[in-house]
């Protein structure tokens, strides 16, 4: 009885305890959870720490918000495979979306249970895939590359001259900065293209001289933008907490400014950005609808132009495969369809009529 009198009271105490550590560990959970940050913040978060771009965050965030709409908002935790697997085939047989923007949705959510879940995604069964349509691009002749270039005037003129000539992306076009210039080597360093990856692609010598003239102008700018106490440029990655006054340097500035100062209305801090896309593609549309072209023609067929007019000029397609950077030679094979025309291709038999 002694025994069981000693050991009651200290059963007693070691319940209590484990009952006082039980309950913190409680509340700190919940406060954990209370502070912790949303779903979609916690996917930002992820995708810029791993460098992706702006518009794949935008895109990624956009998936998988449908992706909870669509099954009811429920948590993505609380889902898997059967519910990833309704969804991408729901925009295959209902929203008959393209096989790359399905794969898109895909990626999104791969990312999302890969890296902010923490979990992998397995065997996602009978996917219905859209269906990818092998079409070529569309190609305009030089003599209507021609036409469209004289319908453009100024930066416009020599953003889309450097598209063609250089085979240069829209944005890669727009987010060339002084730096990437290389006038004696006769070369341009395109940084951070499509996959995160850099290359070089040759400055055309027409455009030499015009580039020059430009840039003259936009160190004029950039001279005013720091006599009125701005001149800031937006720094790539961590760049401007590594190097604080660089965002000033002529170096880092755009090679295609916008015309007017952005200003935060928080801190009344201004600066400049590059150009917007948009402006670019209403003027390249405007061109050829002067240069009465019928052809469905955007800012990205130039890059196609200048890919099919070298292979047309006899160029190899390994030499083409890295001006245009494609990962895969198979990419760059889509333009081998012009060596069907003329000389190079079978002649019609109507023709030997």
């Amino acid at each position: 009885m002694t025994g069981s009198r000693v050991s009651l009271p200290h059963a007693l105490r070691n319940n209590q305890n484990t009952l006082q550590t039980a309950s913190a560990y409680v509340v700190r959970s919940i406060q954990r959870e209370r502070h912790k940050p949303k779903l979609l913040d916690q996917l930002r978060e992820a995708i810029r720490a791993r460098h992706y771009s702006r518009r794949t965050e935008t895109s990624y965030c956009n998936w998988v918000k449908r992706y909870i709409y669509f099954h009811d908002v429920r948590h993505p935790a609380d889902m898997a495979e059967p519910e990833i697997n309704a969804f991408l085939t729901h925009l295959a047989v209902k929203e008959k979306v393209s096989a790359s923007t399905q794969n898109q949705a895909l990626s999104a959510l791969l990312f999302l249970y890969r890296h902010v879940i923490g979990r992998e995604i397995g065997d996602l069964g009978e996917v219905i895939r859209a269906r990818k349509p092998k079409r070529l691009p569309v190609i305009m002749a030089r003599d209507e590359v021609k036409a469209v270039l004289m319908n453009l005037a100024g930066d416009k003129w020599l953003m889309v001259s450097l598209m063609y000539g250089t085979g240069m992306r829209l944005m890669e076009c727009l987010r060339l900065r002084v730096q990437d210039i290389n006038f004696s080597g006769k070369e341009i360093l395109i940084r951070d293209g499509k996959g995160a990856k850099d290359r070089i692609t040759m400055l055309p010598d027409t455009l030499n001289t015009p580039l020059r003239e430009h840039l003259k102008k936009v160190k004029e700018i950039h001279d005013r933008d720091l006599a009125d106490g701005w001149g800031c440029v937006v720094m790539p990655g961590a760049l401007d907490r590594k190097y604080p006054n660089a965002s000033k340097d002529w170096r880092w500035q755009w090679v295609f400014p916008q015309e007017t100062r952005w200003k935060n209305t928080k801190n009344g801090q201004q600066g400049r950005h590059h150009l917007h896309e948009t402006i670019l593609q209403r003027a390249g549309r405007e061109a050829v609808r002067k240069a009465e072209i019928v052809k469905h023609v955007g800012c990205h067929t130039f890059r196609h132009c200048f890919a099919t007019h070298l292979l047309e000029a006899g160029y190899d397609i390994r030499t083409i495969q890295e001006l245009l950077g494609h990962k895969d030679v198979s990419t760059t094979m889509i333009y081998t369809h012009v060596l069907n025309k003329g000389g190079h291709g079978v002649r019609s038999p109507v023709d030997g009529l």
